[in-house]
């Protein structure tokens, strides 16, 4: 198999996939990287109560993408079998877990924000702050959860326009909202929080509005979401529960890196904040082909061409290797730049440049083992094995390395940082080797095969 292959056609799906998804990641984190600057220009200490308080929402936004990518699995599955009533019945599972998932995480920050807040850190400031943030926060998960969910299903039926605009116009909603709220009317970090929850409120009413009262592709409607959905449940727990396992698993991982963060200190929170979003706006193109992958992979197994998604497969590890290497550079390249866009004491931007050159090497791998776990394998239904993976190489390699770096032996922070990250370096010698095997193709049942009990 090739990392290159000669067919024009592929590319051109790839690209007409990706590059809308790529441009609303580009502006999704645009807007995180305005929200820090802004909350920046406060201070570090609110700095590092927002990014921290952030952690716990992040996690929500995991379980989300979790529920939503496993719901893609399927859904670009039929798509390609033109199996509609299956369609519609996966979207209907999907929006039903995530009213449920946003039901709990709601009552969670409303009833204890002080609490997970110590989660994160012992820094008394710190918590207030966050604390402020998270209750201002409560009534952001509904409508992040259904629009982000609902982003996801659009996507993988070929509407990729809708979500891109409405991304842009919450970019200017939420920098307007933003300035009012945090400077103009002086709220601070709850400033910060409302302008984030008027974003969401647009974000919502334009995506959802959409998928609930305009889009032919799944002709969904409000009243399917209370609809029968007979069998579909056994196929979704299958292939799509392991995807929210995996994904929320991951979440919790993320966040315990976060903990171990937070107690190395202020500065090195405020520093990883500045890092975490300059790295997102770097590898947007890779969420954009990741996502492409899952996409492409799941059309061409549900016409039934098992040979090609092979050969597919190959060449997305070729882009993903591409993308790895055109990102580090860009982290290079907007390190210092970015860095400079905050208020931040000489020894945190030091730490940030530390943390830029570890993460530029990071993402080398990172970008290959992305497109191919959350792309190409998942796309092919191998989510039990993913799940596995995923979460082996977080909690047995990159967590305990991490604190053993950092309290035991106490290194650099570059060294600190990497080996927080070394599950990445990891899972791509597993993806190539997973890709190779061939075993990663698992037959998806359509809707006949579920009614006659196949």
């Amino acid at each position: 198999m090739k990392l290159f292959i000669k067919d024009k056609s592929f590319y051109k799906t790839v690209c007409t996939i990706a590059i809308p998804i790529a441009l609303q990641g580009l502006i999704t984190s645009g807007i995180n990287m305005m929200d820090t600057v802004m909350i920046g220009k406060v201070g570090e200490t609110e700095l590092s109560a927002v990014s921290l308080a952030n952690q716990f929402i992040n996690i929500f936004h995991i379980f989300c993408m979790g529920i939503g990518m496993g719901a893609s699995v399927l859904v670009s599955r039929y798509y390609g079998m033109k199996d509609k009533p299956a369609l519609k019945k996966t979207v209907s599972v999907m929006l039903r877990l995530c009213l449920v998932l946003s039901l709990l995480f709601s009552v969670a920050t409303a009833l204890a924000p002080s609490l997970i807040m110590r989660i994160y850190t012992v820094e008394k400031p710190i918590i207030a702050l966050g604390r402020e943030y998270l209750i201002w926060s409560v009534l952001s998960y509904t409508l992040l959860g259904l629009s982000l969910t609902s982003t996801i299903v659009l996507r993988n039926v070929g509407q990729v326009k809708i979500p891109l605009y409405t991304s842009i116009g919450a970019f200017f909603i939420n920098v307007g909202a933003n300035y009012l709220f945090i400077f103009i009317c002086d709220m601070s970090v709850a400033g910060a929080a409302l302008g984030t929850l008027v974003a969401r409120i647009f974000e919502f009413t334009i995506i959802c509005g959409y998928l609930f009262f305009k889009d032919k592709e799944i002709n969904f409607r409000i009243r399917d979401v209370l609809s029968p959905v007979g069998t579909l449940w056994r196929e979704y727990i299958r292939v799509s529960i392991p995807v929210l396992i995996s994904d929320g698993i991951l979440a919790l991982g993320n966040s315990s890196v976060a903990m171990v963060i937070g107690r190395l200190g202020e500065s090195f929170v405020a520093a990883n904040a500045v890092t975490t979003v300059t790295q997102q706006l770097s590898s947007v193109m890779i969420q954009g082909f990741s996502q492409a992958g899952a996409i492409v992979t799941g059309y061409t197994l549900g016409e039934g061409d098992v040979e090609k998604t092979k050969r597919q497969g190959w060449a997305f590890l070729g882009l993903g290797i591409v993308f790895g290497a055109v990102s580090a550079g860009i982290i290079q390249l907007i390190a210092n730049p970015m860095i400079n866009m905050y208020d931040l004491t000489p020894e945190t931007k030091e730490l940030a440049r530390s943390l830029m050159t570890s993460i530029s090497i990071i993402v080398l791998f990172q970008a290959t083992n992305s497109i191919m776990t959350k792309g190409v394998l998942r796309g092919g239904g191998d989510t039990k094995v993913l799940m596995t993976a995923d979460n082996i190489f977080l909690w047995l390699t990159s967590l305990p390395l991490g604190i053993l770096a950092g309290f035991v032996f106490h290194l650099s922070p570059f060294f600190i940082y990497f080996f927080l990250k070394t599950d990445q370096v990891l899972k791509t010698f597993w993806c190539i080797i997973r890709l190779g095997s061939g075993k990663w193709i698992k037959k998806i049942k359509s809707t006949k095969e579920l009614e006659n009990g196949n």
